[in-house]
């Protein structure tokens, strides 16, 4: 399974929890997390270190995803998904809410040149950290998903709805969660709301925001794993009456 062709899998359910134990990294993978940020560091002062989830374990049973996540760092983060091999259980693991407009347009946003994604074409997305794990030691991936779509693009989780079930991408690097949820607007709307909410901020994470209703109009900076989502709801769309 590589990253170039993600498998597509239907879901009903994603049930994840915290591991017990954190992952402790070899010291030999610790000193290469360590040179790898320092690398990337240099090339881009900005860069935060903070604390993430990534997932340790994962299965499919029927349509439901079920998995354990680890706290680390983000430098770890990242030397897992730029290593040349991918890692031997670990990966990185988050939920993004695939916007569409009340029209059926998707709408997506450019990341900022000072981020560590700069030029990627994303839906509003983050990696989970503990803020996310509920007292039960359950880590709330629909909670994060909202949360992000509030601040990086200031829709509220009542001015949209969510589809019933998700779609997983998953590859040997990442195993990315992707719901759709609609808004009232349609996608011109938001495209302009959220470029608006974005010109607030002093440094905003995007540069552009990007409407998107078929095959053609999809960027270049739109990685594998969302090329591919796209293309299974298109599919989909056009089977149903």
């Amino acid at each position: 399974m590589s990253a170039e062709a993600p498998a597509v899998v239907a879901l009903d359910r994603v049930e994840m929890s915290l591991a017990p134990e954190p992952h402790v990294f070899p010291p030999a993978e610790r000193a290469a997390i360590d040179a790898y940020f320092a690398e990337r560091q240099r090339a881009n002062p900005a860069l935060w270190n903070g604390r993430v989830l990534v997932l340790e374990s994962f299965r499919v049973e029927g349509r439901v995803l079920t998995g354990r996540y680890t706290p680390a760092d983000y430098a770890a983060l990242l030397w897992l998904l730029g290593h040349r091999d991918p890692h031997g259980h670990l990966r990185n693991c988050f939920a993004m809410g695939a916007l569409r407009g009340s029209d059926g347009g998707f709408v997506m946003a450019r990341m900022a040149p000072w981020t560590a994604n700069a030029g990627r074409v994303y839906f509003a997305a983050g990696t989970p950290d503990l803020a996310d794990v509920t007292p039960e030691g359950r880590v709330d991936m629909e909670g994060s998903l909202l949360r992000e779509l509030r601040e990086e693009t200031g829709i509220a989780a009542g001015e949209v709805t969510l589809a019933p079930g998700w779609t997983a991408l998953i590859d040997a690097r990442r195993v990315s969660l992707l719901r759709e949820i609609v808004a009232r607007d349609d996608s011109p709307t938001l495209a302009a709301r959220i470029r608006a909410f974005a010109a607030r901020d002093a440094r905003p994470e995007i540069d552009e925001v990007i409407v998107v209703r078929g095959p053609q109009e999809v960027p270049d900076g739109a990685p594998p794993f969302m090329r591919a989502y796209l293309a299974a709801v298109w599919g989909r769309d056009r089977m149903e009456p």
